[in-house]
């Protein structure tokens, strides 16, 4: 067999798995987002009809969309960037050469990235209590009046990236610490001896280093924030004032609570452009200029 032959044969379980579980559901929700598939529509195929695009004009004329729009790029805009620079400043902390007992702090920082979201989502809103939650209690040393973080809309969203920063800090270190450990020594001692400090190290050293992981992890952190729906499900349901809606809480409440799924498919395949479009978008600007 050729070279590329075997290139197919070896790649082809894989794209296989990606067409089925990938593929499958974007074409699929697709075609029911050009459809009033609904609670009828379940019981008989034969009550599905053809709407062409009047989901979308639905939607696009929908207020709550776009508020829920908005509260999405709030939580991306605001969440991502938290989430990632906390998550490298951490890396380089517990990579340093002052660092000791490295694996425990990986263990330590990994574990609330595999603890269910739910169940630390309800652990979070006893933190966040305005009465009794810990944080109010350690702001109230500090001489602040407590605040409503789930109940007041203007606090509701931050009290929400706050937990979402926190839950994957863990996940985005491991994979920088790794990416830390591939860059050479030698390159930190040419700096040092040319008189670079700390922070001309880290911006003319690790940085440029680790630049297509930090795409890698910013790609993943990005298409996990825009899937915002655990943590308002949980803590807020959406409130206070549909201050913590999402686009996907909205596509759970189109498909799941009114049974419009095909209003529901809509509000999928808008979001899956928008994440598609947001990857691209990091991926140009993030592109090492040609030499």
């Amino acid at each position: 067999m050729k070279r590329h032959q075997w290139g197919w044969l070896l790649a082809g379980p894989a794209l296989i798995v990606i067409a089925v579980f990938f593929l499958l559901p974007v074409l699929a929700a697709l075609a029911l987002s050009l459809t009033d598939y609904d609670l009828y529509a379940i019981a008989s195929i034969h009550n599905v009809r053809f709407v062409g695009l009047r989901n979308y004009a639905d939607l696009l004329g929908n207020p709550l969309f776009w508020q829920a729009l908005g509260n999405t790029f709030y939580f991306v805009l605001v969440g991502v960037p938290l989430s990632l620079a906390a998550s490298l400043g951490g890396a380089v902390l517990v990579h340093s050469k002052w660092a000791s007992c490295r694996g425990l702090f990986r263990t330590a920082y990994f574990a609330p990235s595999v603890t269910t979201v739910v169940a630390v989502a309800v652990i979070w809103r006893y933190l966040l209590h305005t009465r009794y939650g810990l944080i109010n209690y350690a702001l109230g040393h500090v001489g602040i009046a407590p605040i409503d973080w789930l109940g007041d809309p203007h606090w509701s969203m931050p009290a929400i990236i706050l937990f979402a920063v926190w839950k994957n800090f863990g996940y985005n270190l491991v994979i920088l610490l790794a990416a830390l450990g591939t860059i050479p020594a030698d390159l930190y001692e040419a700096a040092d001896l040319d008189g670079a400090g700390a922070w001309a190290q880290f911006r003319l050293v690790t940085v440029p280093c680790i630049r297509g992981t930090l795409t890698f992890v910013g790609i993943l952190t990005v298409a996990g924030y825009f899937q915002l729906f655990a943590e308002p499900y949980v803590m807020t349901q959406g409130g206070p004032a549909q201050s913590t809606m999402s686009v996907l809480y909205l596509l759970y409440d189109e498909g799941f609570k009114w049974w419009n799924l095909g209003r529901a498919s809509a509000v999928a395949f808008v979001l899956f452009l928008l994440m598609y479009a947001s990857a691209l978008l990091q991926a140009r600007l993030t592109r090492e200029p040609a030499a």
